[in-house]
């Protein structure tokens, strides 16, 4: 044990005596907004048939940056969201063709919004120009969400749906409402970042996420093993600086 606590401060001791002769210090602080549009869907088990749902998303930014390592400028990222998320079914017979209701001869629909609010807080790693320019960069780490509403969009009543011609019957999901009003998970961005001196930074990223909870209970009671969310998120973002570092190089 005692072997172990000290090779975790050698390697400790190492870092930061490399971090100290490399890393250039750096103290900005940028706040802004950002805003783009998130492809989402559910992952339920016993599975649902489901297309992509879209949605907008959009809030405040802010961005700290802590140093330059190398060529790698380190930051850490946070966001305020609003996004509207859910999912949208894909209401098929066995030939792949659209469930026509009986009573009003139309294709059957069903989709569900799920309006959150979420705090995404991530690393974020830039290489390139820093200060004029473009530069490249990737972004990762936990994000929490709050449940707020939802709303439904459908043409049929849920008592009188075409579950007969349905090659998946599974309809638990069209009445049941979301029972874990907390979400929490995984995001990761890859992006490209224009920089305009006093004007401010531009950024363009696709982000995904990967829910670690579900929006249903799980309980071995419960009809779904599995209900998280995940989704693909297209944004643009603005900053512009509160605070810069006196720059050395």
């Amino acid at each position: 044990m005692k072997q172990r606590l000290l090779s975790i401060l050698l390697v400790f001791l190492v870092v930061t005596a490399v971090h100290a002769q490399v890393g250039k210090y750096r103290s900005d602080l940028a706040i802004g907004f950002n805003g783009g549009m998130a492809l989402s869907n559910v992952g339920f088990t016993p599975k649902v048939n489901q297309t992509f749902h879209s949605g907008m998303t959009g809030g405040l930014s802010l961005r700290y940056t802590c140093e330059k390592y190398f060529k790698t400028i380190c930051s850490v990222r946070a966001e305020f969201n609003y996004a509207q998320l859910g999912w949208k079914e894909e209401i098929l017979d066995i030939h792949d063709q659209p469930v026509i209701n009986g009573i009003t001869n139309e294709p059957e629909r069903y989709a569900r919004t799920l309006n959150y609010f979420q705090v995404p807080v991530m690393a974020h790693l830039a290489w390139g120009k820093e200060d004029k320019g473009i530069n490249f960069f990737f972004s990762a780490g936990p994000q929490l969400g709050y449940y707020l509403s939802d709303k439904v969009d459908t043409n049929f009543d849920v008592t009188q749906r075409n579950t007969t011609d349905r090659v998946n019957n599974v309809v638990v999901q069209d009445t049941t409402s979301v029972q874990n009003k907390i979400d929490y998970g995984i995001t990761a961005a890859f992006g490209m970042e224009y920089t305009v001196p006093r004007v401010g930074h531009f950024l363009v990223e696709a982000r995904y996420y990967y829910g670690l909870g579900n929006i249903y209970k799980d309980t071995k009671r419960d009809y779904f093993g599995k209900s998280n969310i995940s989704n693909i998120i297209f944004k643009v973002s603005y900053l512009f600086d509160i605070t810069r570092s006196k720059r050395d190089q």
